[in-house]
């Protein structure tokens, strides 16, 4: 018993960084049926100009992804929102992600740092900075990697993560955001409305108070 103590610790430590930890004070979130809130605020993106969710619309649905740049959980994923993303385009989904986090309290996040992200991922939907933090607040956004599915009538079918497998994509056997986004853009029901997201807490900046 002795020998397997530091193998156990071991793999403790390999999978501290991946543990969640919840904005604190962020909004109840938001329900399945519900429509996005504030669709109209315009946010700064890495292209150099302002996108709001309603900007983005598709045909089909809108897809809209918390995401950051230092969050160990964003870079397992990253590789596989940037094709979710891409398909959706492709299918009638507008997309658009939000990096809501406090730059103040966590500068790997600020906009260089997401400009540099999107040209590694090739991102094909825009990329834009939650300024103010409220919009994720009014979604009752709370980690990152966290996904937003809205069907043709603009109402909330799918909220969660992309997959059960973080680490390795070809052990995920639930692909829950591809699987909605396709039966988004086919007129079908999701097969999963709810999963729980896993990442690290968003950092909300401080309320502007009056």
């Amino acid at each position: 018993m002795k020998l397997l103590r530091p193998l156990v610790l071991l793999a403790l430590a390999t999978v501290a960084p991946f543990t969640a930890r919840a904005a604190e004070d962020a909004a109840p979130g938001l329900a399945v049926g519900q429509p996005a809130p504030l669709r109209d605020v315009r946010m700064p993106g890495v292209d150099g100009r302002a996108t709001a969710i309603a900007d983005v619309a598709g045909k089909q649905g809108t897809l809209v992804i918390f995401m950051c740049q230092h969050c160990p959980w964003v870079k397992a994923w990253q590789t596989r929102i940037a094709r979710v993303g891409k398909e959706a385009i492709q299918r009638g989904v507008g997309v658009i992600a939000i990096n809501s986090n406090d730059i103040a309290a966590l500068p790997e996040d600020d906009l260089d740092h997401m400009v540099a992200q999107a040209r590694q991922l090739g991102l094909a939907f825009p990329y834009v900075m939650d300024s103010t933090s409220d919009v994720a607040r009014a979604f009752g956004a709370t980690h990152t990697p966290e996904a937003y599915l809205f069907d043709a009538r603009g109402r909330l079918v799918y909220h969660g993560a992309v997959d059960d497998n973080a680490r390795d994509e070809k052990r995920a056997k639930q692909r829950w955001l591809r699987d909605a986004v396709e039966a988004v853009a086919g007129g079908r029901a999701v097969p999963v409305a709810e999963t729980k997201a896993m990442g690290c807490g968003i950092r909300l900046r401080a309320k502007v108070q009056g």
